[in-house]
């Protein structure tokens, strides 16, 4: 039996709140979440992130106000976005692996009201607050010796009665920052209408891949600071099945949950599935509950692919999309995955309904099929825009509602899209986005540095691994692991160089001093038929 949501119930939810009261009506003594031993019925979601949004009430957040989350997953995230939902105001999840001064960035951006702590950041939530002009209210989600409310306790002080503050499918939920091409991190705002419209068309299209079965669980393991953590989650829950929070990844800890909990879905980004499958005990787990991996957040190689299909023995759907559309905007759809590495399975897909794609070249104008160009696409699941940042919101979408996504590709004669390259100069390691100029600014204090740029190279575990091309200053003595030390402490691990290589002159630059970044790349590259992995 079906317990996907039905098209008609999408009469009565336009928002994220309205997910937590349509589910408390229809599916109330049902499990929503499991977490570390503790249970979530669609019921109690309801009520408790009533009771959350009450203390937010409390606390002094009003409509549009942000609400920052630093932690690890947890339901209690979830819960907290229902209730920031309910009260107008905004969610937004903050990654656990920034460094303090990231994190100080993102806290001053929102301006957050209020800031969820998750036991694993206290320290990093102590040294960033330091250093930021804003000071939110402080919540802890466990106990501990921060000295701060503890979440449960400040929530169940508040009544249980629906806030019932007005709130519209336009109005922004969830704020993801996203890695700057300038440096900064940017805010992506996505409004209710951009999370329910997409998935009611989803729905109404009655596909396969994307519908649930009476009785299935959904495993929710990627990083909730995430499109990919965030919205998988929210799918879960919008479809009413059980869903297993895990507070991170961890390959163990999955193979163990999807023979144990008996998982029938998963999103995984493609280096966590290769964990997976290396694991010793990978090829002798029980996968028959298994009914769909859904891959994405980084191009998945065929060989990997095809091994992947082997191990798991279920069906596959890449999912490719972006912060900046709401997650999916194109799919390859099981049918296409030939275990005999077909042509379709290099490609990205086809558009998800609602969706439309079009190849342009640099002046705008659109291509035809087997054509590369920059990868356009107009959806209901296109971005409000960038949080305070007009100027990147005009330079991505233009008046016509089409978003550049920064990719080139090209769309076969039967509509799927091929991804060849990338137009700007990001790198994408084990699914996380990292900007070069980021990672630059990162390292130019370094005493030894005269020079830097910074590129993508193939890996075989991450896809890409971040490297620094480095001209040193004359009579210094070249020191990779200086450089990679003096990065890791100004930002997350995950952005700084895997490794160094020196040259003695100058980087190649263009007329106008850019750094040719695609001219260092191409060496690491020979040979492949994509320039990305």
């Amino acid at each position: 039996m079906s317990a996907s949501l039905k098209p008609e119930e999408f009469e009565s939810i336009h928002t994220i709140g309205d997910i937590a009261r349509n589910h408390a009506r229809v599916r109330g003594d049902r499990i929503a979440m499991q977490f570390e031993g503790r249970v979530t019925m669609f019921a109690d979601l309801d009520r408790q992130s009533n009771q959350a949004a009450n203390a937010l009430v409390a606390a002094g957040v009003k409509k549009g106000d942000r609400v920052a989350y630093l932690g690890k997953n947890s339901d209690h995230y979830f819960e907290i976005w229902f209730a920031a939902a309910k009260a107008g105001a905004i969610i937004a999840p903050i990654g656990w692996r920034l460094s303090p001064a990231e994190v100080a960035y993102i806290i001053d951006d929102t301006a957050a009201s209020v800031l969820f702590v998750g036991a694993e950041c206290v320290a990093c939530a102590n040294e960033a607050l330091r250093h930021t002009q804003t000071k939110p209210k402080l919540i802890a989600l466990e106990v501990g010796d921060h000295g701060w409310p503890v979440y449960q306790t400040w929530r169940d002080a508040q009544p249980t009665t629906d806030p019932h503050r007005a709130v519209a499918p336009e109005d922004t939920t969830l704020l993801l920052y996203t890695s700057g091409t300038t440096g900064r991190p940017k805010g992506v705002m996505l409004a209710n209408a951009n999370l329910m419209r997409s998935r009611r068309a989803l729905s109404e299209a009655a596909m396969g891949w994307n519908e649930w079965n009476e009785g299935e669980t959904n495993l929710v393991a990627m990083p909730i600071a995430h499109i990919g953590g965030s919205g998988w989650g929210l799918i879960g829950i919008l479809n009413g099945v059980r869903n297993i929070v895990t507070r991170e990844f961890n390959p163990i800890e999955a193979i163990e949950m999807i023979e144990k909990e008996r998982i029938a879905k998963m999103f995984m980004v493609p280096a966590a599935l290769q964990f997976i499958i290396r694991m010793p005990r990978a090829r002798e787990i029980d996968y028959s509950s298994l009914k769909h991996i859904l891959y994405g957040a980084s191009p998945m190689p065929v060989a990997l692919l095809q091994e992947c299909m082997e191990v798991f023995g279920c069906e596959f759907c890449q999912q490719y999309g972006m912060t900046e559309t709401t997650g999916t905007i194109v799919y390859l759809p099981p049918q296409d995955h030939d275990p005999k590495g077909a042509r379709r399975m290099a490609s990205a897909g086809l558009p998800m309904p609602g969706v439309e794609l079009r190849i342009v070249d640099g002046d705008g104008k659109t291509l035809g099929p087997n054509e590369t160009g920059e990868i356009c696409t107009r959806s209901v699941a296109n971005m409000v825009g960038y949080w305070q940042n007009d100027k990147a919101t005009r330079d991505t979408v233009d008046k016509d509602g089409w978003l550049r996504t920064g990719d080139a590709g090209y769309l076969d004669e039967d509509g799927y899209l091929f991804i060849q390259d990338r137009i700007k100069d990001m790198i994408c390691s084990g699914a996380e986005n990292v900007y070069p100029a980021e990672v630059e600014n990162a390292i130019h204090g370094h005493p030894h540095v005269a020079e830097v740029a910074v590129i993508g190279v193939p890996d075989d575990t991450w896809g890409e691994a971040v490297k620094a091309i480095v001209v040193p200053k004359p009579g210094v003595t070249a020191d990779a692991e200086s450089i990679i030390a003096f990065a890791r402490e100004r930002i997350a691990h995950f952005k700084a160089p895997k490794s160094v290589d020196f040259r003695a002159e100058a980087l190649p630059r263009s007329a106008s001093g850019k750094i040719l970044r695609r001219e260092l790349r191409e060496p690491y590259w020979v040979g492949r038929e994509r320039r990305v992995n």
